[in-house]
């Protein structure tokens, strides 16, 4: 009498070797099913790449800079001086504030669309930073032309968006330096190979009113 294993009929050799089949057949649907699941390629989607990959990929372009993106560096203070368009009360007043440190702000950038950048030089007070001359330099034929200027001050310009605007504070009669009773600002563009007024606005600070009288103009070109 055989020991009481189990109700059903015994499984013979055929029996143990379906089981085995069945199994693998389903371990061999499971992986299948894992490799559709990353994308079919049974490797992973994320994580570096390899470094063949990465060498074989094109470089991306640099694009070549622009003329307007270029500038030349120069001695501001230099320049100034050696100008004819400049006043001379501007250029005798021009002096070191500290050891050889001139009162002057500098800014390039493309105002006209010439081959280098344009210069922008702002001259101003040593005690107060007021501006009192404001210049525009186009390179031309090698050589640096002053292609605006406005001195009355206090005045300052700036390059807007690839415009030129200026600043001019406005006083009146009794009016410190530090407070001024208002400003304008006049923004100028390039055409013609000249600047041309395209805007003007006046702000009034408290009080004062009045859109001022003093409008810097640009200077004709030599």
């Amino acid at each position: 009498m055989r020991g009481l294993t189990g109700t059903g009929p015994s499984r013979g050799p055929a029996s143990a070797q379906a089981v085995i089949t069945a199994t693998a057949v389903l371990a061999a649907l499971a992986l299948f099913a894992a490799a559709c699941g990353t994308g079919g390629t049974g490797a992973r989607d994320e994580g570096p790449a390899h470094a063949d990959s990465v060498g074989n990929a094109p470089a991306a372009a640099v694009p070549s800079p622009n003329p307007s993106q270029t500038y030349e560096k120069v001695d501001a203070v230099a320049l100034v001086k050696a100008d004819p368009v400049v006043s001379a009360t501007v250029k005798r007043d021009l002096k070191p504030c500290s050891g050889d440190e001139y009162p002057v702000d500098v800014t390039y950038g493309d105002l006209t669309g010439g081959p280098v950048e344009d210069i922008v030089v702002n001259v101003l007070t040593c005690g107060d930073a007021v501006g009192v001359g404001a210049y525009v330099y186009r390179s031309e034929s090698g050589a640096y032309k002053n292609v605006f200027k406005a001195e009355e001050s206090p005045v300052y310009a700036e390059i807007d968006r690839g415009d030129l605007s200026v600043t001019k504070q406005v006083y009146e009669k009794g009016d410190p330096v530090s407070s001024p009773s208002g400003e304008n600002v006049i923004t100028y563009g390039w055409a013609s190979g000249r600047f041309v007024q395209e805007d003007f606005h006046h702000t009034d600070y408290g009080n004062a009113a009045g859109s001022g009288d003093a409008t810097p103009e640009p200077s004709p070109g030599n």
